[in-house]
């Protein structure tokens, strides 16, 4: 499966992306506005592991984004479970050399349409720190608003920072039947 946009193609992770993924992961500045999950150095065992990770997903939830053949960047859901079962988080980040172009904020748009469409969700959020205004840049243009300020809810390296919820609700809920999503 694949989306395409102007501006990139957003696709499975496959094998013989490891090189470019490290080269564009392996950023402190991309790091720095994630998760301390997503690795940093980020080596090619990282790499190797997160192919591994990701194949043969269903449905397709973790998208390289792809510019000119290479994976440069990736954008992914975490579907809620229980309570929460038709919610999921979005993340994404970018090469840096890549930023700046409307990139993020098409694929943010399509995976939106995409996780809506496809798995029947009724709301995506993201969670952003404080201070990335770039980020907060995207889920506005990609459609979504700003929900909450978690203070003093998150460290990263060794400091801590407000979280910045930012939401975008499905535009058809009176037709979900919560009984089958149960």
């Amino acid at each position: 499966m694949e989306i395409r946009l102007d501006s990139c193609v957003l696709r499975p992770w496959r094998a013989g992306d490891e090189p470019s993924l490290v080269r564009h992961a392996d950023d402190y500045d991309v790091w720095r506005n994630l998760r301390d999950r997503f690795p940093h150095p980020y080596t090619h065992q990282d790499a190797r592991e997160w192919l591994e990770l990701n194949e043969g997903q269903e449905p397709l939830l973790n998208f390289a984004v792809e510019v000119d053949g290479a994976a440069v960047g990736g954008i992914g859901l975490v579907p809620g479970r229980d309570i929460y079962r038709l919610a999921a988080e979005i993340g994404y980040w970018l090469g840096r050399e890549f930023w700046g172009r409307g990139i993020m904020t098409g694929a943010v748009r399509a995976v939106s349409t995409y996780a809506f469409d496809t798995l029947d969700l009724v709301r995506l959020f993201a969670c952003v720190f404080d201070g990335n205004e770039a980020s907060i840049r995207v889920l506005q243009n990609a459609g979504y608003h700003f929900e909450a300020r978690l203070k003093r809810s998150v460290v990263k390296e060794d400091q801590l920072c407000d979280q910045l919820i930012w939401v975008r609700l499905a535009e058809r809920t009176a037709d979900v039947d919560l009984k089958t999503q149960a």
